[in-house]
This record gives structure tokens, C-alpha cells and sequence, in this order.
């Protein structure tokens, strides 16, 4: 084992467009995505512990508090690659600095999740291959095979049908009402669409493309459609995964960072860059 501390970045994602094409038998939903990877996340940090301990410290960088989440998607993601490994004596001490908001649609328990399996495959030093760490991934959430494969992507499937893509450089001011959207809620509501047509690259560029989620998320949460009317004067307001956070592009900072300025108070926001894949970031920190 690695007896060294490290940080790890886990990244927040968008989804640029979210078409549901159909519902399996399964219960989970058929769809298509395009996931944007930002350069804003939270950070995790890994060190060792003896006889199979598994300890989970998580701090909010907006609230300041230490929250004990006892069996959230790190303990889970843990768990479930040490099962794997076959080997119950493996330990760790894990934790989390908060940035990404929770009930966003922003995949910050996915991402955890996925550099929880990253990081801990390579601090454990049981070298198993990405498509491994996929597979069990999946089993965890339908977006942590994105975050595991660390680049922005077209997705299909329930999501882990991933190709790679090359998107134009962009920052996005992103706003979260002060509201947690239940994802299982919205897909499970009887008004969700749930029959849209699949598309192409092309049909997304040229602007044939929606969040299928979202006229749901705004009729349950008021204050989503209230962010993404404000956010309409600074160009196409859309919505990520099922909500609640929503998000604008610009092609500047400068521009992101001055309708940030404006944004009301009672909303939490953030401009972030694009990145194609985590190696314009850092990973690990």
C-alpha cells in the first residue's frame, strides 16, 4: 500500500442538452446527453489506515461544518472496490472538501464516487484496468462511468455508452436556487417526457436540443424557473440532469464573472471553464 497522503480533483459536469428516448424494463430511462466537464469540484484526500477501516470526513466549504455522511457514494465506492480486490484488511482515511452543490444535477456524488475508485485503485495498488473501474462504477450510478473516463462525452444508454468529444472553449456561470431536486422523483413523474426522437452532434449544434427534465423540475421547483428566467438576458438558459442548478455559456470570463455580479443574492453561483478532459485540469491536486 501507499502509506502517502494525496488530493485528488473530482469535477463537477454539465449536461449540455438531456433527451429521454424511452423507459426500460428495468425502470431506468433510455437516453442521450452531452457532458461537459468543468474545472470546478470538490477535493479528496486519501491516507492510510490499518484492519480494514473505512473513515469518512466531509467539510462544506459553504457552511463550514464537518458532516459525517456514514454511507454516501466514497463509503460505497470503497466498500465496493475492496470487495472486489477480495481483500477486507484494506483501509483508508477519506476526505471530502465540499464545493460542488448537493441536489444540483452537477454529479458531485458520481465524481466522488469515481475518483473514490480511481484514487483508491491506485493507493491500494491493485492495478485494475479502466474498464474494470467502469463496470463497477456502474453499479454505483449511470454518470460514474463519465467521471471515470475523465473527458467530456456524448453519452447514451442510461449514460455509459460514452464517445469522446471535443467541445469549443467555453466558461459557464452556473446557478443553484437554494432547492435539492430529487432525481428519482422526476424520473418517476408521470409528466416527464419520455418518447423524444435521438439526435445527432449535428442536430445539437444547430441548436435541435433541450433538457427533456426540465418543464417537470420547473413545475415541482418554482425557484428553477426563476433562475433560468433571470439567467435568459445573458443568452440560452438550460438546465443540468434533472436540476436544480442551471447554467449559461460564454466565450469570455470576463463576461461570466460580470453577470455573476448581478446574480441575486439568495442563489449560490460560480463561473467555471470547460475542460475536454481532466488533464487540462489537474488530477490528482
Amino acid at each position: 500500500m501507499n502509506n502517502s497522503s494525496e488530493r485528488w480533483f473530482a469535477p463537477a459536469k454539465l449536461n449540455l442538452f438531456l433527451h429521454i428516448l424511452g423507459r426500460r424494463s428495468d425502470g431506468y430511462h433510455q437516453l442521450q446527453t452531452l457532458f461537459q466537464l468543468l474545472d470546478k469540484g470538490d477535493t479528496l484526500q486519501f491516507g492510510s489506515l490499518s484492519s480494514g477501516e473505512l473513515q469518512l470526513e466531509v467539510r462544506s466549504n459553504t457552511t463550514g461544518q464537518r458532516l459525517p455522511l456514514e454511507n454516501n457514494l466514497i463509503l460505497q465506492a470503497a466498500r465496493l472496490l475492496r470487495t472486489r480486490a477480495g481483500t477486507p484488511a484494506l483501509g483508508a482515511s477519506i476526505s471530502v472538501d465540499k464545493r460542488i452543490p448537493m441536489g444540483g444535477g452537477l454529479g458531485g456524488g458520481s465524481s466522488n464516487a469515481a475518483t473514490t475508485l480511481i484514487a483508491l485503485n491506485r493507493y491500494w495498488q491493485l492495478n485494475l484496468s479502466r474498464t474494470e473501474l467502469k463496470a463497477l462504477g456502474l453499479q454505483l450510478g449511470a454518470d460514474v462511468p463519465f467521471f471515470i473516463d475523465g473527458r467530456s462525452a456524448w453519452g447514451e444508454g442510461v449514460g455509459e455508452k460514452l464517445h469522446a468529444v471535443t467541445l469549443p472553449p467555453r466558461w459557464f456561470l452556473v446557478a443553484t436556487p437554494d432547492c435539492a431536486v430529487s432525481t428519482s422523483e422526476i424520473f418517476n413523474h408521470e409528466n416527464l417526457t419520455r418518447n423524444s426522437p435521438a439526435i445527432k452532434m449535428a442536430d445539437f449544434l444547430a441548436g435541435v436540443a433541450r433538457n427533456d427534465c426540465e418543464p417537470v423540475t420547473c413545475r415541482l421547483y418554482p425557484e428553477v424557473e426563476q433562475a433560468l428566467t433571470w439567467l435568459t438576458q445573458f443568452g440560452q438558459a438550460r438546465m443540468t440532469g434533472t436540476g436544480a442548478s442551471v447554467f449559461a455559456e460564454f466565450t469570455a470570463e470576463a463576461k461570466a464573472d460580470a453577470a455573476l455580479s448581478q446574480m441575486p443574492a439568495r442563489w449560490r453561483g460560480f463561473v467555471a471553464r470547460g475542460l475536454n478532459s481532466l488533464e487540462q485540469g489537474s488530477y490528482p491536486t
